[in-house]
């Protein structure tokens, strides 16, 4: 038996051939609601449950082949994706954030289309969840991972006592 010891990608982890300990029932079920907010403790699988509804989102049902979750879902439908990943940077310089979310923003503008109207990032990135709706005809998924990294690295710094 081969046991995923860091590995954080559902993908990787099914691929590999490695232990994977099937909860996909639970996945389909809470993939079923709108919003939902997940708090968990640091090492608590919270990016290997992103990594497993990113592909349950984009339709990749060949990875779930014998799992709990091929008897629920019938449809395989495939949403246009939206993952952030806020590991990996340095947030103790404000300007980090803000070029971490112009980069995400930039690439899906060349996918989805941009209109130079639009000139913040939260209404460049509400013109691209829009457009992807268009484009598909499904409503966007927006996945954050590692959503307390800029919050965390920001604590204790100059800019706090600001």
């Amino acid at each position: 038996m081969r046991y995923p010891v860091g590995i954080q990608t559902f993908e990787e982890i099914i691929n590999g051939k490695y232990v994977y300990l099937d909860k996909t029932d639970l996945v389909y079920n809470l993939a079923q609601g709108h919003v939902c907010f997940l708090s968990r403790p640091r090492r608590f699988g919270k990016s290997l449950l992103i990594s497993t509804l990113d592909a349950y989102f984009s339709g990749k049902k060949e990875l779930f082949e014998g799992l709990k979750i091929e008897e629920l879902e019938n449809d395989w439908t495939e949403y246009p994706v939206f993952r952030i990943d806020f590991a990996g940077g340095n947030y103790n310089n404000p300007e980090e954030l803000q070029l971490k979310l112009e980069a995400y923003i930039s690439i899906w503008e060349q996918i989805y289309g941009k209109n130079e109207i639009f000139k913040t990032l939260s209404d460049r990135f509400k013109y691209v969840l829009e457009e992807a709706e268009k484009k598909t005809g499904h409503k966007s998924v927006v996945l954050i991972d590692e959503y307390d990294k800029p919050m965390l690295d920001a604590l204790g710094t100059e800019q706090e006592q600001k």
